[in-house]
């Protein structure tokens, strides 16, 4: 995003992005399949190999970046695909993503993967004092053109003959088989997709190659096939959304959610991406995804720490409008209080129930809450996060939710934290108030040397990143604990309209730099010799440690020792899993149709038209 600020495209640009799973659950098998996908990469980068895991709080921290920068963006109720594709067209403008299924799509001005930009080539236009990113444009009528003047109206068939987010049927292997597409074991899935395409091309329209798809079916399944195949291919049409109304006029009609009556207040936080997908699925689908991190694996997973806090933010959705009709007195039955969340267990993902906790009456309507006092609603955030108010008297504003997360987290069992790790995240804490220090007028403060000097002393810290030898499993367990809680803590706090200032996410945490952090703790230096370059930091970092210490259990404060065969059994298993393969390893399947970019087709095209 800072590159493109930079080039003058903020100023024009607006951002959608998915907002909760879709209501019809089409894609929860293709959910599933992803959930197991990414357990498997953060398997392998814990253990020192390759994989793409994204931080838990990515979207948050990109949210808070986009409203830094004055990007306006709508987040939409569900799949955003089609909102965007009619949004583009309207005005006329490409479409930057990394998603392939854009490459289906009917779009005027193009799609652009994010994958194609030279982001580190920044050019100068000729005699002028613009700058632009080199890239490619993915344009389907040039597409098409390639292949043989095929009607464009033919690629969702094409997508969902392949096998997309919505269907994929085993019966289609039928249909391959008769057609008699290569099946060479050296690049078969490079060879079925462009003999796929060649074998489209023969025909005038969608309908026509439908037919000729069902002849080559058993008869029984034909038309079941043909159903199934409209109506995924329907998935690519445009969408009756008006999405330019949002950023005309600051709402919009989204016709699937005004049809499940939740409170005007709900939408427009959801559309303002003031309330995360998270809390549509829970209202709506009474089912949510924990998002598995780079964590231990033997152990329950990170989100178990979190728990009691999303059953209030449960318990707090219960009493939407939808859901009043089934309200009998003050207690529901359990059906009703049960959510279902899709979680980590070992290497593999399981469907848990868990139930709500129900509230006092004066916080049970949804429609309501946002109307109630501000110490109300401040009072209901502390509680569910086990802290006094008056602890955090003495912290900064915008590091009150960060430490009451903390004070939680230091409470919870699960948590196995050790003094190096608290602090270490408070330490990362500071490192906003340096910046600060360090870029504030007045160079003749005596606080601001030392502060620099602080300051550049913890970007040297930060622990390495990239392929070697795998992270402490333990320490980065309990850190993923901590984001939990964190991510929890944020999403209670927005649904009850941020009784306290959400923190700036981009400063509070770095994970290389706790880790680091860790490393120094153990060794030789100390909290007191790290701060002693500035007397202002220490200060501050004593009243983050003061509020979090009468909530921590007292071992965390016991001398410590150091258990010599322990060591000798960590190493030997480290030694024994050596790493997996780079990053290249681990193809995105989700991203089905990124075949059809010019760079895949540069470098896998091959004659392979069908008999």
């Amino acid at each position: 995003m800072a590159i493109l600020s930079s080039t003058g495209f903020v100023s024009i640009l607006t951002w959608s992005s998915d907002g909760g799973c879709d209501i019809s659950n089409k894609k929860l098998t293709t959910l599933k399949d992803r959930a197991k996908e990414k357990i498997q990469a953060a398997r392998s980068l814990s253990l020192g190999g390759g994989g793409n895991v994204c931080p838990l709080l990515i979207r948050e921290v990109f949210i808070q970046v986009l409203i830094r920068l004055e990007v306006c963006f709508v987040q939409s109720f569900s799949e955003a695909d089609r909102d965007i594709v009619t949004l583009a067209n309207h005005w006329n403008c490409p479409v930057l993503s990394s998603d392939s299924d854009f490459c289906i799509f009917d779009l005027r001005s193009g799609f652009c993967s994010l994958n194609s930009f030279q982001w580190r080539n920044l050019n100068t236009i000729k005699d002028t004092q613009d700058y632009y990113i080199p890239a490619r444009s993915f344009s389907l009528d040039a597409f098409c053109h390639y292949f043989n003047n095929m009607n464009k109206a033919l690629l969702p068939l094409f997508a969902v003959l392949c096998g997309n987010d919505h269907v994929n049927l085993p019966i289609m292997d039928t249909f391959i088989s008769k057609v008699r597409l290569p099946l060479s074991s050296k690049g078969r899935r490079y060879h079925r997709v462009l003999g796929l395409l060649n074998w489209l091309s023969r025909f005038d329209d969608p309908t026509e190659a439908l037919d000729n798809v069902l002849k080559s079916l058993p008869k029984k399944n034909r038309e079941n096939v043909k159903e199934l195949l409209c109506c995924s291919m329907e998935e690519y049409q445009q969408s009756q959304v008006k999405l330019q109304d949002f950023f005309q006029y600051g709402s919009h009609v989204c016709t699937d959610a005004s049809d499940l009556g939740l409170p005007e207040w709900v939408l427009g936080a959801l559309a303002k991406g003031q309330l995360p997908p998270f809390i549509s699925d829970a209202l709506v689908l009474r089912r949510t995804f924990l998002h598995t991190q780079v964590e231990n694996m033997q152990q329950p997973n990170a989100h178990r720490i979190s728990q009691p806090i999303r059953q209030i933010i449960y318990g707090l959705l219960l009493n939407a409008p939808s859901h009043v009709e089934d309200i009998s007195q003050n207690t529901l039955p359990s059906q009703l209080l049960a959510f279902n969340e899709v979680e980590r267990i070992d290497t593999n993902i399981k469907t848990s129930t868990v139930y709500a906790k129900q509230l006092l009456k004066d916080h049970c309507d949804l429609s309501k809450l946002a109307e109630l006092p501000l110490a109300r609603r401040q009072m209901l955030l502390l509680e569910a996060l086990k802290v006094k108010q008056v602890v955090l008297e003495s912290i900064p504003t915008l590091l009150k939710l960060p430490i009451a997360v903390t004070c939680y987290w230091l409470q919870s069992t699960e948590a196995k934290a050790k003094l190096h790790h608290l602090q270490a995240l408070l330490l990362g804490m500071l490192r906003e108030p340096f910046h600060a220090i360090v870029n504030s007028p007045g160079n003749e403060d005596p606080q601001r040397g030392g502060a620099k000097m602080l300051y550049e002393e913890l970007l040297q810290v930060k622990a390495p990143i990239g392929r070697g030898p795998r992270v402490d499993l333990d320490t980065a367990h309990v850190f993923c604990q901590w984001q939990s809680c964190l991510q929890m803590g944020l999403y209670l706090n927005q649904l009850l309209s941020t009784p306290l200032p959400e923190p700036n996410l981009t400063w509070l945490y770095n994970g290389s730099l706790v880790h680091g952090l860790c490393q120094q703790l153990l060794g030789s230096s100390s909290v007191e010799s790290l701060l002693s370059l500035c007397p202002e930091a220490k200060q501050l970092y004593e009243h983050l440690f003061n509020a979090t210490k009468s909530y921590a259990p007292a071992e965390l404060f016991l001398p410590k020792t150091k258990s010599k065969s322990k060591k000798r059994r960590q190493k030997k298993k480290v030694a024994s899993l050596g790493t997996t393969a780079d990053a290249k390893h681990w193809y995105d399947r989700s991203n089905r149709f990124g075949l059809l970019m010019p760079e895949s087709l540069e470098e896998h095209v091959e004659n392979s038209d069908l008999d």
